[in-house]
Order: C-alpha cells, then sequence, then structure tokens
C-alpha cells in the first residue's frame, strides 16, 4: 500500500485541503520548538472536529425531533396499517405523513446531508493520518536527502524493494515517493539493517534517523509502528514499561469509543417505545459493544498515529455531545417548530406555492397520542351475554327454528330492543 495522496474521487480533494490543515499546523509546531506528529495528529482532529460542531449540532437537533415526530408517524401508521392495498387511503396516509414533517419543519431526509458532507471528511482523515508524509512538507523533506541517495548507490533498489515487502508496502518502481514511503514505516531494526547494508552512508542515515525519531516518538511510542510490534520488540528487549505504554493505546481507544457511544444515547431511549424501535435500540446497544472491541483489535495492528487519532477524535466528540446534549436539553420545541414551519413557508413563497396546510392528525400533541385502553370482559360475561341473546331470541321467534327468517327476526328483535335502551 503506497503512502503518497490519494487519487480517489471526492477523498482525494478533500484530503489535499486536510492536508493543508495538517501541514500549518506542524509548521506552527515547529515554530514553537515542538514538531512532533503525535501532537499535530492530537491539534488535527481538535481542529477538525470543530470545524465540524455545526453539522453534529444540526444532526443531534434532527433527531431530537424526530423522537418527537416517531408516536404521531406511528399513529397515522397505525390508522392505515390495514389499508395497504387502497390506493386512495395510501395517498391520504402520505399527505399526513407530509404533514407532520411540515409540522417540525424537517425532511424525512433530514440528516442524510449532514451524512454525506461527513463522511468524505471521515474518510480522507484517515488518508492523511495514514500517509503524513505525502500531506507535511517537514516530514517528507526529513526523509528525501536519504531517499535520493539511495536512488543512486547499487543495491539500494534491491534492499528498499525487500524490505517494502516485510513492511506490506507496495514497490511498483524505484521513485523518490515510493522510497519515503517505505522509510516513514521503518522500525529500529530496519534502521539498522540499512545502516549495516549501506555504511557508506552512516552520516545521512543516522542523522535522518533521529529527526524522524523526534517526529515520530510519542510519550515512548514511534507512532509509525503498531503496538503488537512495539509490546513484541519490548518484550524482548525486557522493557515491561513500554509494554504497559502500547497495550494502553488500545485499550483507551476501546474505552473512549464506548464513552462516547454512551454519551450519544442519552436522552434517546426513554422517547422511542414502539415495537420497532426497541429492537433498532437493542441493535444499537449491541453495536456500541462491539465497535469499541473492533476498535481495540485494530489499534493492535495498525499504527500507533491511527490509535492516537481514534483515542483524540473519542474525546473531542465526548466533550462535544455533553455539550451538545445540554444545549438540545434547553431548545423550546415549540418554539423551534414555530420557526421551522415559517422557514418552510418562505421557501414555499418563493417558489410560487402557498404555505404548507397542517392538517388535524397532525396538530395533534405528541403527548396525546395514545392508544385508547380496551375494556377487557371476561369469558364469563361473554358467555353469560350469549346464553339471554339465545333465550330472547328463542322466547319472542314463531319463525321455524334455524330457517332464514328465523335469523331475520333475531337481527330485528335485537335493534328494536337497542333501539329502546337509547
Amino acid at each position: 500500500m503506497l503512502l503518497t495522496k490519494s487519487t480517489a474521487f471526492i477523498i482525494g480533494p478533500v484530503a489535499n485541503v486536510l492536508g493543508y490543515i495538517m501541514n500549518a499546523i506542524f509548521w506552527l509546531q515547529e515554530k514553537i520548538g515542538i514538531p512532533n506528529i503525535g501532537l499535530c495528529i492530537i491539534l488535527f482532529t481538535i481542529v477538525i472536529y470543530m470545524i465540524m460542531l455545526p453539522l453534529t449540532i444540526q444532526q443531534q437537533r434532527f433527531s431530537k425531533l424526530q423522537a418527537k415526530m416517531n408516536p404521531e408517524l406511528q399513529a397515522i401508521n397505525k390508522k392505515y396499517e390495514n389499508s395497504k392495498n387502497d390506493q386512495t387511503a395510501m395517498m391520504k396516509m402520505n399527505e399526513e405523513t407530509k404533514a407532520v414533517y411540515a409540522k417540525y419543519g424537517v425532511h424525512p431526509m433530514g440528516s442524510c446531508l449532514q451524512l454525506l458532507i461527513q463522511m468524505p471528511i471521515l474518510f480522507a482523515l484517515y488518508r492523511v493520518i495514514w500517509n503524513v508524509p505525502a500531506y507535511v512538507t517537514s516530514v517528507y523533506n526529513a526523509f528525501a536527502p536519504l531517499a535520493e541517495e539511495l536512488m543512486t548507490i547499487s543495491g539500494g533498489e534491491d534492499f528498499m524493494s525487500t524490505a517494502a515487502s516485510s513492511l506490506s508496502v507496495t514497490f511498483n518502481e524505484m521513485t523518490i515517493n515510493t522510497l519515503i514511503d517505505v522509510l516513514y514505516k521503518f522500525k529500529t531494526s530496519n534502521w539498522e539493517e540499512l545502516l549495516a547494508a549501506f555504511p557508506d552512508l552512516e552520516s545521512i542515515i543516522t542523522s535522518t534517523q533521529d529527526t524522524v525519531n523526534g517526529m515520530n516518538y510519542f510519550l515512548g511510542l514511534n507512532i509509525a509502528n503498531s503496538p503488537m510490534n512495539i509490546m513484541t520488540s519490548a518484550v524482548e528487549a525486557g522493557s515491561y514499561l513500554l509494554v504497559v505504554g502500547a497495550a494502553l493505546v488500545p485499550i483507551l481507544s476501546a474505552v473512549t469509543q464506548w464513552l462516547n457511544s454512551k454519551l450519544a444515547m442519552t436522552g434517546n431511549e426513554n422517547n422511542n417505545s414502539s415495537n420497532s424501535n426497541d429492537t433498532m435500540n437493542a441493535t444499537m446497544k449491541s453495536m456500541n459493544t462491539v465497535m469499541p472491541l473492533m476498535s481495540a483489535f485494530f489499534c493492535l495492528t495498525l499504527p500507533v498515529g491511527m490509535g492516537i487519532y481514534w483515542i483524540a477524535g473519542a474525546v473531542v466528540r465526548s466533550v462535544q455531545q455533553v455539550f451538545v446534549n445540554k444545549s438540545i436539553e434547553k431548545i423550546d420545541i415549540d418554539e423551534l417548530i414555530k420557526k421551522n414551519i415559517e422557514k418552510e413557508n418562505k421557501k414555499r413563497a418563493k417558489q410560487g406555492l402557498p404555505p404548507q396546510k397542517i392538517t388535524n392528525t397532525a396538530k395533534i400533541s405528541t403527548k396525546s397520542i395514545e392508544t385508547p385502553a380496551k375494556k377487557e370482559v371476561s369469558a364469563e360475561e361473554k358467555a353469560k351475554k350469549v346464553q339471554a341473546s339465545t333465550d330472547y331470541y328463542k322466547q319472542n321467534s314463531k319463525a321455524k327454528p334455524g330457517s332464514l327468517a328465523t335469523k331475520a327476526q333475531m337481527v330485528q328483535q335485537y335493534n328494536e330492543k337497542n333501539s329502546k335502551k337509547k
């Protein structure tokens, strides 16, 4: 896998923009004397999630309004549940459903826009953090002089090709970018092998390794290496403190992901009561258990830098979620609905359309939509009523028992009896 810039549709251009931001952050770090990639990833993550905060708030607002709408939508669905084959009834159902959405000023696909914007950014984030030398000029320049020497020295291509294979980096051709791709993945043992293979390049190899170590090492961990490899090497060297440090990366990743998912679920459980929502909530709870475990597993084998990003991202999202939850709790839903309807009607006016009419179904308060409880009748009471009716019809019927006339007379007498009671 080459660590050069992505050329994927949409992801590539977005990654370039994010790369400029990360490059600027690293440049500022150099100016204050702390050019560290691990710290840069944390600062970069904070900046990106702050940029996406308005989208996060909009998405949370939509979720809250959706929770308020659900009882009304469920009432409409229940009203027409036995009319699936009636086209007229289905048209009325769609009209009433649209009216509910108009009441709340949201679109059925309201959260899709936020997701469509966020997804390319999140994928591009992974690409930039995975391919730091391709986007951060100073990191690229740290490797460039050594890569140029290896381009001209005899045996350089064979050595780097073998190293690329052991590091799972694609080595299609001998170029500066390809060599930097491989060098960025070097472990301590790879640097030692390189020095042993090319002793004439000792000076530039040593200086490059020192510069890169200063950039790559964060809290004693090489962010280009995986926690699994770090722990294996540390155990062989007897450095158990380093084992603990490496193990904390996947552990913290799982814990922070779990905390973030719990905060995201806050307030949603009480808003959903239908069986379908219960099923959805159960699925979400399962996902919130599985995803942190998957995060820990992936962090064991991926570079530490990716683990730092996941931890920083989960912490930033958790802090944002706390403030977003508090701000949304203070929102006056009725006032928000009023503003949303006004906004929707202004759009309709510009399109030459009349204001959206809100049907009686849509005007019903969320709290008032409850299915009336049916009075239960015991089997004994039902039997008594049936027997009383049978006795009554037998005593007052002159027609032959079991005939059509008897049945018709029974219906007539029953109706007359009920009309007298009224």
